[in-house]
């Protein structure tokens, strides 16, 4: 009879269901790991800024690609206008060129757009028109933002007495319509020059980024991450600069983008009305007032510059448009 107290014999058998637990609880675990990893990618895609979204859902809108592309080609062609065309927009040839119809075969030359009553390349003028009309437009948007987002954040964050006496400055020179005070203020110049143009624009148009602006920081300045900043000792500048600013700044891109194309306008009709730009600066203004004289017997005078004009005005609208829809996710 063996001996069931015999070590070498005995055998213990393995508790049933063992492996199987084992391998279930490292299943578990990997289950949990991954759950773990797609809470935290959640996190970080929850974390995105509200400009990595807005980037992001502006390269799917077709407005906004279009549109970029239109100003980009306005931009290169006003700060390189000969890589588009050779010919010389101020020569003039009233025996030979007077009034000449387009010629559709000579693309990119002097006679595409055909020829104005002084015998001038209507194409090389749509041209090199485009510099002074974005140079107005970008600098007096750069202007207004400026002096107009420094007012109204000032106003906003200090309240008060600076914030009342600040409103009614606001309050009168918007009540100044920017055109009939443009014309005031130009009259005053002996020499009416794109930066002449510039100036009195900036002087009269501020106050729409200013209000913009000051509503924005009435409105952040009582987040908790300012009362915060405040709590801990952050001076003025500091809560200003990092923690407002950035905040407050997104309506403010959008009201001036859409503000840029309302100033190229204005140049033109301030240029048309005989006002704004003078000769020898080429302006799309200017070269529609001149074809007046001949809308009937040569439309395409008046067409070309006015078309140039007309698609300038509507590619920085669209942008203003696009980037607003970004940036407001009520509208998304």
């Amino acid at each position: 009879m063996p001996d069931l107290h015999d070590e070498g014999d005995f055998e213990p058998h393995p508790k049933p269901g063992v492996d199987h637990l084992d391998f279930a609880g490292e299943q578990g675990m990997a289950v949990e790991l991954e759950t773990l990893v797609e809470e935290n990618v959640t996190k970080r895609e929850e974390a995105r800024s509200l400009w990595g979204d807005a980037w992001r859902d502006l390269r799917r809108r077709p407005i906004f690609l279009i549109s970029a592309l239109l100003i980009l080609l306005l931009i290169i062609m006003s700060i390189f206008p000969w890589a588009f065309t050779d010919a010389n927009p101020r020569k003039a040839d009233l025996v030979h060129d007077y009034l000449k119809r387009p010629d559709w075969t000579d693309f990119f030359g002097a006679g595409w757009f055909g020829y104005d009553a002084q015998g001038r390349s209507i194409y090389a003028r749509v041209v090199y028109g485009a510099r002074a009309s974005i140079t107005v437009g970008i600098f007096v948007t750069a202007g207004v933002t400026l002096l107009g987002g420094l007012t109204g954040m000032v106003a906003g964050y200090f309240g008060g007495a600076v914030d009342a006496v600040l409103s009614r400055i606001i309050d009168i020179f918007f009540g100044v319509p920017l055109l009939l005070g443009a014309l005031v203020l130009l009259n005053g110049f002996s020499s009416r020059t794109v930066w002449a143009v510039v100036l009195a624009l900036v002087v009269l148009g501020w106050t729409q980024i200013a209000r913009v602006m000051r509503g924005a920081v009435l409105t952040v300045k009582q987040a908790d991450y300012v009362m915060a900043g405040r709590a801990l000792g952050a001076g003025t500048g500091r809560l200003m600069v990092r923690h407002i600013l950035p905040n407050a700044v997104a309506p403010v891109i959008v009201v001036a983008t859409i503000a840029l194309g309302g100033y190229i306008a204005t140049e033109a009709t301030l240029s048309f009305l005989g006002i704004g730009l003078q000769d020898p600066t080429i302006s799309w203004g200017i070269d529609i007032a001149s074809a007046q004289k001949v809308i009937r017997t040569a439309p395409y005078v008046m067409f070309f510059p006015a078309a140039a004009l007309s698609v300038t005005v509507l590619a920085f609208i669209m942008m203003g448009d696009a980037v607003r829809d970004a940036l407001d996710p009520k509208l998304r």
